[in-house]
């Protein structure tokens, strides 16, 4: 999935996530975003190109009724200029990097040429240190990467204003975000770093060759601690590429001894030693590195990857294929009541669409082995009552019999123990907590709520993450 579509996917799964109570963003909206991209795309499309068609259409509409939060995706999408900018300002400096003194020397052990190639040399060390060390392993970002990725998005301005619920889903869309475009961020600021790099050093030379053209430059250099024999070796070593490239040979000792200050030489062929130097040293090779960051960046753009196994986007995918979600409840030791049916039929139509198919089997006994009612091609909701006391030796293992089986949950109503304990909350946290820990000994996702009169934002994002741990 590319960039934009990847952005926009991500940013109404925030949206549907976050906005449980539907105030801006109805069960009817998610269904017809669904149809009308099946309709556009056809039921054979791949799945990215349902999921980016869906996320199109559905943010064109909360756009009209939630406009701060489109404004706030569309601010999460890389801007280019930010990287012509970065450039045109390392090009400046450089220009304007003053390495000329006020009797127009050029100081040939002075900065910054020779800073800069120290400075790109260890930069060259350390990258190929860093390539050989970490070789296949994740790549952390660096703080100057991070900078980037923090421009890339808008900085703190990118805040999507208006309800509880829009702002819930653009915080949750910018951590998703920052960590599922990491790569491609990664790859956007090498390409530019190093291309500024470039920009930087060309600006020095460049600024050496203008103010060339209308005053005349004397090279020299003095120092209280080194020789012109020191010097010699310097120079003939850091300046060797421009004086191959140009063909100008360093001069000899005693050419190096006539320089020092306070008399000095015209500077044209070491303002070309230096250009050289830059170019083969500096130049090229960033150049050439920015090359291999964009092909990185470009495959990244373009291949942006969403985790579209989870249970999230299996819903969605529903909608493409045309097929209905079949959930079945396998009552553990009770009769569900006709108002926790009635709930938990809501509720599956939150979490798997409008268009589930619940069915109810007959309760499994008390002791019973609960696997025995499992299907295969359904989900399964094991459902126990919070009324009876939970024991290891026949809840925990009915519990334990679901840890190893794919699409079986557990589910535990708290209905009628909640009604018959409304004035003593301490007694419904403790049975809470009684079944919270049998689950966690067996390593089952529980799912607790009062199925008679469900909140269903929190049974939709509970039953959601039990599937994906489940998963």
């Amino acid at each position: 999935m590319n960039e934009t579509s990847a952005l926009e996917v991500a940013a109404v799964r925030a949206a549907e996530v976050a906005d449980g109570g539907r105030d801006f963003w109805s069960d009817d909206d998610r269904a017809w975003a669904s149809r009308a991209a099946a309709e556009v795309v056809g039921a054979d499309a791949p799945t990215d190109a349902f999921l980016a068609r869906r996320a199109a259409l559905a943010l064109e509409r909360i756009g009209t009724r939630e406009p701060g939060f489109a404004r706030a995706v569309r601010a999460l999408r890389w801007r280019s200029w930010i990287g012509t900018v970065i450039v045109a300002i390392a090009f400046a400096i450089g220009v304007f990097v003053d390495q000329v003194d006020r009797t127009q020397r050029i100081n040939i052990l002075a900065p910054p040429v020779l800073i800069l190639l120290a400075w790109n040399i260890a930069v060259y060390a350390v990258l190929v240190a860093s390539y050989v060390v970490h070789y296949g392993e994740p790549r952390a970002e660096g703080p100057l990467r991070r900078w980037l990725a923090f421009l890339a998005t808008g900085g703190t301005s990118a805040r999507a204003r208006g309800p509880a619920a829009t702002r819930r889903a653009f915080v949750a869309l910018v951590a998703d975000w920052s960590e599922r475009a990491a790569p491609l961020y990664a790859a956007r600021a090498m390409r530019i770093l190093h291309v500024a790099a470039a920009a930087l050093a060309l600006g020095v030379v460049a600024g050496l060759y203008v103010r060339g053209l209308g005053l005349e430059y004397l090279a020299s250099w003095q120092s209280t601690f080194i020789d012109a024999a020191t010097v010699h070796r310097i120079v003939a070593i850091a300046y060797a590429p421009g004086a191959w490239l140009t063909g100008l040979a360093v001069p000899g000792v005693d050419a190096i001894e006539a320089m020092r200050a306070p008399a000095g030489v015209n500077a044209a062929a070491w303002i070309h030693r230096m250009a050289g130097t830059v170019a083969l040293v500096i130049v090229v090779p960033r150049l050439v590195l920015a090359l291999a960051a964009w092909l990185f960046e470009r495959h990244r753009a373009a291949r942006v990857v969403m985790p579209v196994d989870d249970p999230y986007f299996a819903r969605l995918l529903r909608g493409l294929r045309g097929g209905v979600a079949r959930v079945r409840v396998v009552p553990y030791g009770h009769a569900p009541a006709g108002a926790v049916v009635a709930g938990l039929e809501a509720v599956v139509a939150r979490v798997f669409g409008g268009t589930a198919a619940l069915t109810v089997t007959a309760p499994v006994a008390y002791g019973d082995d609960v696997a025995a009612s499992l299907d295969p091609a359904a989900t399964t909701l094991v459902l126990f009552d919070a009324s009876a006391t939970p024991e290891r030796e026949v809840q925990g293992a009915a519990l334990a019999a679901l840890a190893h089986l794919d699409g079986a949950l557990a589910c535990v109503d708290e209905s009628a123990w909640a009604s018959h304990w409304a004035d003593q909350p301490s007694r419904i946290a403790e049975r809470r907590a009684a079944w919270q820990r049998l689950a966690e000994d067996a390593r089952v996702p529980l799912v607790v709520a009062a199925f008679a009169d469900p909140d269903l934002a929190a049974a939709e994002n509970a039953i959601e993450a039990a599937l994906a741990r489940h998963g």
